[in-house]
């Protein structure tokens, strides 16, 4: 069977079950549980009212427990457990204090914490920035579809694409590579490997999430910026501000929440990246993340006691955030 027909075939089937599921909840307590539970009408129909949101939410219930809940429990157990063929063996935290002695680890932990510095910062201030320049311009439109472009596309393909940015060809070859093309031009000497410099070659690999990133910030705060109520602007501008301080002082204050949302939201996303150094350099010449390092203990090294253990530090990393972010998600709609 052709995977795309297998695949319509399980979303048709998923659809189906859930609403069968939907009218036999229904119908079941309409037609069995109300009359079976004595002559007090009024009584059984509000308990059915309170059974009735809860069926319609077992299956998200289930899925969560299933595909979230289950995974990190079985995740912290293994972290916690010597995997041997005939079975596991209680460690305790023997698992963590191996990561923690292992360098590679930190050169990952240390890498994730200059990403977390940078690239937040730069996609919300660039998109930010974008957000206020498009909206003074006539092909401010056009500017955005370009700017969000490399939204739609993943984040091997943008590595790929900026793999070949960086391209270095002996040097009497032609370059194809965009950035040897112009070191070159300007007089460099001979081309330079740049995913390979250490220290520089992790700045080179964020450029590609900034580039990818700057696009969201940008819709994100575009819209934040065209609620701000134009009584404001105005009388911002009566009262004699300039461009610089109607920016600032006027505009962004009013945004300051939703700036936040953005920032960490890039922020989770920067905690989480894999892709880009995996399909750019495979965590070789220092540039080692923390997902890259769960990986390779997991699939290279088959070490599921220390790959566990990366994966609970990730996640605790990710979690206060997340959380953060929900909350005040929350009270920007309110």
């Amino acid at each position: 069977m052709q995977p795309i027909i297998q695949g319509l075939l399980m979303i048709s089937a998923s659809v189906v079950f859930c609403l069968g599921y939907y009218y036999l909840s229904n119908w079941f307590l309409d037609n069995i549980f109300l009359p079976a539970h004595g002559r007090n009408i009024n009584r059984n129909i509000s308990l059915a009212n309170q059974i009735r949101p809860w069926l319609f939410l077992f299956p998200a219930l289930f899925a969560l427990l299933v595909y979230l809940a289950y995974p990190v429990l079985e995740t912290l157990r293994l972290s916690l457990t010597e995997r041997h063929a005939y079975g596991d063996e209680w460690v305790g935290l023997a698992n963590y204090a191996q990561m923690f002695n292992d360098q590679k680890f930190w050169e990952a932990f240390r890498n994730n914490m200059s990403w977390l510095v940078i690239v937040p910062a730069i996609s919300t201030g660039f998109g930010l920035l974008a957000a206020h320049l498009t909206d003074r311009i006539g092909w401010g439109n056009a500017a955005k579809s370009i700017i969000f472009m490399p939204m739609a596309i993943s984040f091997v393909g943008a590595s790929v694409i900026w793999k070949l940015v960086y391209d270095a060809r002996p040097v009497d070859q032609d370059q194809i590579g965009l950035i040897n093309a112009l070191y070159l031009f300007f007089g460099g000497d001979a081309p330079q490997t740049w995913i390979t410099m250490s220290l520089w070659n992790n700045l080179f690999l964020m450029i590609v999430l900034i580039w990818i990133q700057t696009g969201f910030a940008m819709v994100i705060l575009a819209a934040a910026l065209r609620s701000i109520p134009e009584e404001t602007i105005e009388a911002a501008i009566i009262d004699g501000s300039n461009p610089w301080q109607l920016f600032f002082r006027i505009k962004v204050p009013q945004i300051k929440g939703t700036i936040l949302v953005v920032w960490t939201t890039i922020t989770i996303t920067v905690l989480k990246v894999f892709d880009i150094v995996y399909a750019m350099t495979n965590g070789h010449w220092d540039t080692q993340v923390l997902a890259n390092y769960m990986f390779d203990k997991f699939f290279r090294g088959n070490d599921w006691g220390v790959g566990s253990a990366s994966a609970i530090v990730l996640m605790l990393l990710v979690t206060p955030i997340l959380v953060w972010n929900v909350k005040n998600a929350r009270k920007e709609i309110q």
